[in-house]
C-alpha cells in the first residue's frame, strides 16, 4: 500500500477502512511477509464480543521490522538516537547492526531458558536497547510487558506479578536531566516481592558496578 502523502488522502483511506475494512486491511497486510497466509481477514461477533483478525495466519513482527528490509536497506539508519546529555555522542544504528544485536539478545534469552509464551518485563530507559529488547522478545515469541523506567519498585513488582513474568530486562542506571536513577537497585527491591522471576538481564548503560545475586540472576 502506498504511503499517504496528504490529509485528503488520509481522509479517503480512513473512510475506506470504515466502509470496506476487510478489503482495506487485506491490502495493507500485503506489505508484510507471512509464514502462513490468513484464511479470513475479519471474523466478528458483537453478541459474544469476539473479534478475530487474519485468522489462521502466522507471521513474526520482528522479522517484518528487520529482515525484510535487509536486502535493500541493510546499511541505512534504522535508529538515530540522541542522548539525554547533548555533550554525549549520538548513535546511528543501521538495519544490519540492529538485526545483529537483536538476534544476539534473542539467542541469549533462548540459551537462558526463555521460550515462546513466557512473559518478560522490560524496565529500560529510552535507549536503543529498549527497542532491541522488545524485538528480541517478539522474535522468539515471548510476551513482553514494558514498564516505564521511572516507576517505583512496588509498581514494578505489581506488574511483574500480574503478568507472571519470569524474566526482567533492565539497565544499571540512567540520567534524567542531571539526576542519576539507579534502575538496577530499584529492580532489586522489586525482586524481593516477585517469586516468579528466574532471571534478570542487565545492560550496563552508564558503566556502573552492578550487583548480581546468583542463582536467581543471570547477566548478558
Amino acid at each position: 500500500m502506498n504511503q499517504i502523502q496528504n490529509f485528503e488522502a488520509y481522509q479517503a483511506a480512513y473512510l475506506r477502512s470504515i466502509e470496506q475494512p476487510e478489503t482495506f486491511w487485506a491490502e495493507v497486510a500485503q506489505g508484510f511477509q507471512w509464514h502462513r497466509p490468513w484464511e479470513q481477514v475479519l471474523r466478528w461477533d458483537f453478541e459474544t464480543a469476539k473479534v478475530e483478525w487474519f485468522s489462521g495466519a502466522q507471521c513474526n513482527m520482528s522479522f517484518n521490522c528487520l529482515d525484510r528490509h535487509l536486502p535493500a536497506m541493510a546499511n541505512q539508519p534504522a535508529i538515530i538516537w540522541e542522548p539525554n546529555n547533548p555533550a554525549e555522542a549520538s548513535r546511528t544504528i543501521t538495519y544490519a547492526e540492529l538485526h545483529r544485536e537483536i538476534c544476539r539478545l534473542a539467542n541469549a534469552l533462548l540459551a537462558m531458558g526463555v521460550k515462546q509464551g513466557d512473559r518478560v518485563c522490560i524496565y529500560l530507559p529510552m535507549i536503543p536497547e529498549a527497542a532491541m529488547a522488545m524485538l528480541a522478545c517478539t522474535r522468539i515469541g515471548a510476551v513482553h510487558s514494558v514498564v516505564f523506567a521511572g516507576f517505583s519498585a512496588t509498581s514494578i513488582a505489581d506488574r511483574i506479578n500480574d503478568a507472571g513474568c519470569t524474566t526482567v530486562l533492565t539497565a544499571d542506571a540512567v540520567y534524567r536531566g542531571d539526576k542519576l536513577i539507579e534502575l538496577k537497585k530499584i529492580v532489586d527491591q522489586a525482586l524481593e516481592h516477585t517469586p516468579g522471576v528466574q532471571r534478570c538481564v542487565v545492560f550496563n548503560h552508564r558503566q556502573l558496578p552492578v550487583s548480581m545475586t546468583p542463582p536467581i540472576y543471570g547477566r548478558h
